[in-house]
């Protein structure tokens, strides 16, 4: 095991005695919800993992180690002081770990931490993917690290598909080029992230955690990458893809009004989404992160069962 990675005492115990884990990023926690929702949002998701059978694993960066098992107070003052904690992804684990500062794992570092660990199962709530700026804004061309990690790296992440704000389509062909199975969870569609009557295309569909495991099974017997679990936002919570298309409009217009660019466009586009459903994409968001955690466990139970 490399002298870098840290894999807390409860999770190491569980991996030693074949109990089922679920991995967790913590960008979620550092910076995909507001203070204190991060904190309340991460506890809920935690006591899923555990109701659905499983050990849940904070994956984290912080005192020069790459953490799977953040401690509880490491994960209250990531929540709590989001801004002080640089987000990681696959070019930056070096960078966080020689530097000892805090860092967040997003999907494709907490990806390469679960596998080093030997975690199969990881649950998020959206993937990254192509930004909708891809085309028409200069030599840009923004496609997420998550994507190639996804092709490479042979773990499952359950989401509720990737965030909406992105270019939905062209994330799909990325996938589809790069090998990735794309699998929906009781639908035929991909999901959208605060939506699911989307009409986008999976490369196929299961309708239970034993039919998931046994597909994963098969997946990595063959020597293959990631797999993409898609798992709709519960119904409840679900908004009309053309009403969060219409504000995503306003949204990327302001903008561009407004000169906002690089790093900073996902948060703005967030924050204007917030304002503008009065609260309801937050609160969809909770509901997606909270299920697929409770997905997630009853999978790597079902993984486990199996063998």
């Amino acid at each position: 095991m490399s002298r870098l990675l840290r894999i807390g005492e409860e999770v190491q115990a569980a991996l030693a005695e074949g109990r089922p884990v679920v991995a967790l990023e913590s960008t979620v926690i550092a910076h995909g919800l507001p203070w204190p929702d991060s904190l309340d949002a991460t506890q809920e998701m935690l006591e899923a993992v555990r109701s659905g059978g499983a050990v849940p694993a904070v994956v984290g960066v912080t005192a020069g180690r790459l953490v799977v098992g953040l401690e509880a107070g490491d994960i209250e003052r990531f929540a709590k002081h989001g801004r002080q904690v640089i987000k990681v992804s696959r070019r930056d684990l070096a960078r966080a770990l020689t530097e000892g500062c805090d860092g967040a794992t997003t999907v494709a570092s907490t990806m390469i931490a679960a596998a080093m660990a030997g975690i199969r199962i990881f649950a998020t709530g959206g993937i990254g993917g192509v930004h909708r700026s891809a085309e028409g804004q200069g030599d840009s061309f923004d496609v997420s690290a998550d994507l190639y990690e996804l092709a490479r790296t042979p773990v499952c992440v359950v989401s509720s598909g990737a965030k909406s704000i992105l270019d939905l389509r062209r994330t799909l062909e990325v996938m589809e080029s790069l090998g990735t199975p794309v699998v929906g969870y009781g639908t035929d569609s991909f999901p959208t992230f605060y939506s699911r009557d989307a009409a986008l295309p999976v490369t196929m569909r299961v309708d239970s955690p034993e039919q998931a495991a046994s597909l994963l099974s098969a997946q990595w017997e063959l020597g293959l990458g990631g797999v993409l679990l898609a798992n709709p936002v519960p119904e409840s919570m679900a908004l009309p893809t053309q009403t969060v298309e219409a504000w995503l409009e306003e949204a990327l217009a302001a903008a561009q009004a407004e000169k906002v660019a690089g790093p900073q466009v996902t948060p703005f586009l967030l924050s204007h989404l917030h304002r503008r459903s009065e609260g309801q994409t937050l609160k969809a968001n909770r509901a997606l992160l909270i299920d697929n955690a409770r997905l997630a466990a009853q999978v790597a139970t079902c993984c486990s069962q199996q063998g």
